[in-house]
C-alpha cells in the first residue's frame, strides 16, 4: 500500500466544461476543489458533515486559483490536496492540479482555500474550533499514515 501526504482527486474533463475556446472554464478549477475537499471529509472525517446543521456551519472565507497551463477536453487531471496552515477554527487547503498523460504529468494549476469553522450564538455565528476527526485525520496525512485516496470521475 502508498502511503501518501495528500489526499488526490481524479477527474476527466468533459465538454461541458470547456469554453468556445476549448479549454477549460476557470471557475471549474475552484468547482474541483470543492469536490476533493468533500470527499476527502466524507471519506476520513465523516462526522464533520454530521454535525452541520442550524447551529453550525463551516464558511469558505479565501479561495483562489494560480493557472500554469491550459486544460483541454478530455484531459485527465490529478488534483492533489495538502494540508496548510491550521488555526483554532480555520483550515487552509491547498491544491495542485496535474494533467496525467502518457509522456508523465504536468502541473497546470494551484489553488488554496481557507475554511472557517462557525456556530450559531443567537443571530449571529461566532467562531468555533476545527473539528477533533479532522485533525486527526489531516494529522493522519501529515504523517504519511493514511492511503491516498483516488475518486475518479467518469
Amino acid at each position: 500500500m502508498v502511503m501518501r501526504t495528500r489526499y488526490e482527486y481524479r477527474h476527466t474533463v468533459t465538454l461541458d466544461e470547456t469554453n468556445l475556446l476549448g479549454n477549460v472554464y476557470f471557475a471549474h478549477y475552484v468547482r474541483w476543489q470543492g469536490h476533493c475537499r468533500e470527499l476527502f471529509l466524507r471519506t476520513y472525517a465523516p462526522s464533520v458533515f454530521a454535525e452541520l446543521d442550524a447551529s453550525q456551519a463551516i464558511v469558505t472565507t479565501r479561495c483562489g486559483c494560480e493557472y500554469l497551463a491550459e486544460l483541454m477536453a478530455f484531459d485527465e487531471v490529478a488534483v492533489r490536496m495538502h494540508a496548510g496552515e491550521v488555526t483554532t477554527n480555520r483550515l487552509t487547503l491547498l491544491f495542485e492540479y496535474w494533467r496525467i498523460g502518457e509522456n508523465g504529468e504536468e502541473l497546470v494549476a494551484r489553488g488554496e482555500q481557507q475554511l472557517a469553522w462557525l456556530v450559531r450564538d443567537g443571530a449571529r455565528f461566532l467562531p468555533d474550533q476545527v473539528p477533533d476527526e479532522l485533525l486527526t485525520a489531516i494529522d493522519a496525512y501529515l504523517r504519511g499514515n493514511q492511503p491516498a485516496a483516488i475518486g475518479a470521475d467518469t
